[in-house]
């Protein structure tokens, strides 16, 4: 079995295994003063992969597979004020990115959505980074089903995590297993087997930490369900995932989940 089947027997128990609980405590004033190490959101990454900053977002960008290694964003409660919004999509070529591109042309009629793997939503602080997530290095093929379920549902909750502890950090991206969905356009876009998107948040005296895993296909179930440790995650992606937190504290929060903080 590849290290993505054993997730999914994994999940078939996890959720047998998980309760529900309420929130903790809210953030204090005080508490959204601290301060954290730079760019935690950031994964470990090889000197040969493509970074682009982008705006609001960091990503890692593929020129084989037309798609992101992973995406990489800091969410705060005030950035969720934002106003801007404009209900149409107008994905497009990054202008300034050499090399390889996706292009609509290949999402065309393929029977699979263009995904944002940083969510348009949680840019309306900057129409600029609105835009820029439109941009294909930030997108992936993926299911219709899963995009507007609960992947999308999942990017709420991201959003309510950092409206309750006024910051978030995410990583997230596409998982190749066996490709069993093969490419699709002319340029050979790869669609993944599957998402996954880690978060990590601070309570005030503490940092915790939760990922998920949703394979690339139609289907609903609660979110707990698609629930690992990031240690997990890290050995399904073999990328360490929050390399800036101190040693023992990453230690600490990636070998386990706790629920709690996460409303599970």
């Amino acid at each position: 079995m590849t290290l993505f089947s054993h997730y999914l027997a994994y999940c078939s128990l996890i959720s047998l295994l998980v309760g529900s609980c309420s929130f903790p405590a809210a953030r204090t004033e005080a508490d959204s003063t601290e301060s954290f190490p730079t760019s935690l959101e950031l994964p470990n990454y090889g000197n040969g992969e493509d970074i682009i900053c982008y705006e609001g977002f960091t990503v890692s960008y593929n020129h084989s597979t037309l798609i992101p290694n992973w995406v990489a964003y800091q969410l705060t409660a005030d950035e969720l004020d934002g106003y801007y919004n404009n209900k149409s999509s107008i994905f497009s070529r990054d202008p300034n990115l050499k090399g390889r591109q996706a292009s609509r042309e290949d999402y065309s009629h393929s029977g699979w959505d263009k995904g944002h793997m940083c969510p348009k939503a949680d840019l309306r602080w900057s129409e600029k980074a609105y835009w820029q997530s439109h941009y294909f290095p930030n997108i992936c093929p993926q299911n219709h089903n899963l995009n507007g379920g609960d992947w999308n549902s999942l990017e709420k909750s991201v959003r309510r995590w950092a409206k309750r502890y006024g910051c978030v950090w995410v990583v997230c991206g596409p998982v190749i297993d066996s490709c069993r969905y093969g490419t699709i356009g002319d340029a050979m876009v790869q669609v993944p087997d599957a998402f996954f998107k880690a978060v990590l948040v601070h309570d005030g005296s503490s940092f915790h930490a939760v990922a998920f895993v949703m394979p690339n296909r139609s289907g609903h179930q609660s979110l707990r369900r698609y629930t690992c440790t990031v240690d997990q995650l890290e050995s399904i992606l073999d990328r360490d995932i929050f390399p800036a937190l101190d040693d023992d504290v990453e230690a600490s929060v990636e070998s386990s989940s706790n629920w709690k903080a996460f409303g599970f």
